[in-house]
């Protein structure tokens, strides 16, 4: 018996869940209509063809064995006076028409419904995957990568268990159990009476184990979720788990989540067949009273031998829906805690977004604002920024620089509006950023992250991504040399055409950064933003992406993330944060000889032998 505090879900909270993924799913549904409703109607016309299955063989049994010599009289118009040969033989090519009719009917439900299921799972998707896309960076913070790749795909993926290939065609099966039933009341009410006596024992066997297994497919996909997102966090960083020799470690937690699953889908299997047996079972004992009432009955003379044959062959057909919701109850309660899912990240809001009244950002100068700005990432925190107001003038290089946390990336996230502000506002060329349409104002803005974005590409198609617009060979060629790209990418075994590996596995960070500079250039924006651009290299690769930078921002009002303060050394400006509010802003040299935050910085990084503007 389940604790107090844990009570397993009940048939009746399930079913919601089921009813409310069906629903969701309508509306992809309807863009196949035709799909559907020619795969529902083959379907309906195979339950017909199943309903005549058994009638050759009651006239056979009725008509030709019984009658034994002579003249059919089967009270048929069709079929009187046909000599028993005649009619056996009508009755055995009628039983192979009848089989034929239900298996082509059936064929073509499958394939409809297979193709409906493949094309709704398609949309569905790539529904998805844009709104994951679209959703903000606060949604994506909190969230397990692995775990939404495994709704994306595999979630996803039994949907279609859901909305087609369960749910379709156990609605069906209910038609060929309420048929069946229908007749065999017509053929003889009392005797359908006693077959049905063991459903309200199959029925509450089938809700009590139905709900087990929802509960159990519920906590299997939360554990399949958690284990692809330790798995995608271990990919991302084996570097440094072979590097520390943890890998025993990271098995062990990784097989303890596995074997969890393992054990979930096991118990899952045993209820299912648990179930399945059990019908068996029932069917055995109804088809039991059936023969031996129904034998009474023909003695009786109550009913024909033919009657007795459609009526058991009836009611083990009649089982065989029940049978296959208790081989189906699974499949749906797992595609049902899928559908749960998927449905949750659709109705996740995208909380930045274009107002419907928003304008294309129209950005000509690049004068960035800032209005007593504050924000925090969770609503009960510490403002990361707290109360920021300052002008950054067009065509202007300002280094952010600060003590780690001090809001330097979040400066520029909200500058980008992967953010926005609780409190104040931003605007560009005076116009607010939450009046203008968002993909227009990102796509005028240059950024350089800290970790560069490469694809299994080449290097051309790798450096024209984001460019918004189609590239001859010349012009690539000739931004890559102003980032000093050129020479390294012509040393790579095929050149521009060579292709790299996922992440750019076999460059160094100097030249992946310097692939980041060439986009940034080739995207010919107003802004350029840059984020930590050289941290992590050498000498030679740290001063040749450092002379890249100030070709890239020639013209541009450019935004450096750093703490490499011989950055900033080159600058018009510096802006020092701290404790989310701006502690220092001028001049590299004038902030030097205040003795403020940033002089203190400087103090600390300085190098003996340094010949620093500053001096």
């Amino acid at each position: 018996m389940a604790k107090r505090g844990h009570r397993q879900t009940t048939l009746r909270e399930t079913l919601p869940g089921l009813r409310r993924v069906v629903m969701r799913m309508l509306p992809y549904l309807r863009q196949h209509r035709m799909l559907v409703a020619g795969g529902s109607t083959a379907l309906v016309a195979s339950v017909l063809a199943k309903l005549l299955e058994p009638w050759p063989l009651k006239f056979v049994i009725d008509h030709v064995v019984q009658v034994g010599d002579g003249v059919a009289g089967t009270g048929s118009p069709f079929l009187d006076g046909l000599s028993l040969q005649t009619l056996l033989l009508v009755c055995a090519v009628g039983l192979v028409a009848v089989i034929a009719v239900r298996a082509l009917c059936e064929y073509g439900a499958a394939i409809a419904f297979a193709l409906a299921g493949n094309r709704v799972l398609t949309r569905v998707r790539a529904d998805l995957f844009r709104h994951l896309l679209a959703l903000p960076m606060a949604f994506h913070s909190r969230s397990k990568t692995g775990d939404l790749t495994m709704r994306l795909i595999s979630d996803v993926g039994i949907l279609k268990e859901t909305a087609v290939t369960a749910a379709l065609p156990l609605a069906v099966n209910t038609l060929i159990l309420f048929g069946m039933v229908t007749v065999m009341l017509v053929i003889n009410w009392q005797l359908t009476l006693i077959a049905l006596m063991p459903l309200p024992l199959l029925w509450f066997s089938s809700r009590r184990t139905g709900r087990k297994i929802q509960t159990v497919s519920r906590k299997q996909r939360r554990n399949e979720g958690d284990m692809a997102a330790t798995a995608a966090e271990i990919m991302t960083a084996m570097r440094t788990v072979q590097a520390l020799g943890v890998e025993k470690e990271i098995a062990a937690t990784f097989e303890g989540d596995n074997a969890k699953s393992m054990k979930a889908g096991v118990k899952v299997k045993r209820l299912s067949a648990g179930l399945e047996r059990f019908v068996d079972v029932l069917t055995a004992l109804s088809i039991a009273l059936i023969l031996y009432f129904g034998t009474l009955f023909v003695l009786d003379a109550r009913m024909t031998p033919g009657d007795l044959l459609v009526f058991i062959t009836y009611l083990k057909n009649m089982f065989r829906p029940v049978r296959n919701y208790a081989k189906y109850v699974a499949r749906l309660s797992k595609a049902t805690a899928g559908g749960e899912r998927v449905i949750e990240l659709l109705d996740t809001s995208v909380t930045i977004a274009s107002t419907p009244d928003a304008k294309p950002a129209v950005i000509t100068k690049g004068r960035i604002e800032l209005k007593d700005v504050t924000f925090g990432y969770e609503p009960k925190s510490a403002a990361v920024l707290d109360a920021v107001s300052t002008v950054i003038e067009p065509g202007q290089s300002v280094v952010i620089t600060g003590s780690s946390g001090t809001g330097k990336s979040t400066f520029v996230s909200l500058l980008m509006r992967l953010y926005d502000p609780d409190k104040g506002c931003i605007t560009i060329d005076g116009t607010d950023l939450r009046a203008v349409e968002l993909a227009s104002l990102r796509r005028q803005i240059s950024f350089v992250p800290q970790e560069t974005l490469l694809f299994r590409a080449s290097v051309r198609e790798n450096l024209a991504l984001g460019a918004g617009r189609p590239l001859a060979d010349a012009t690539i060629e000739a931004a890559a040399r102003i980032a000093n790209a050129h020479e390294f990418i012509m040393a790579l075994p095929d050149g521009y055409e060579t292709e790299l590996t996922e992440r750019g596995g076999t460059l160094s960070a100097g030249q992946r950064q310097r692939i980041a500079l060439v986009r940034a250039y080739l995207r010919i924006s107003p802004i350029l933003i840059l984020d930590e651009p050289t941290v992590g290299l050498d000498s030679a690769n740290e001063a040749a992406v450092s002379d890249a930078i100030w070709r890239l921002a020639k013209g541009r009002t450019t935004l450096l993330i750093t703490h490499d303060l011989r950055l900033a050394t080159k600058a018009d400006r510096v802006l020092c944060l701290q404790g989310g509010k701006i502690a220092d802003d001028g001049k590299h040299t004038d902030l030097v000889k205040r003795g403020g935050p940033y002089a203190r910085l400087w103090a600390q990084q300085r190098k003996p032998g340094d010949v620093l503007a500053a001096e």
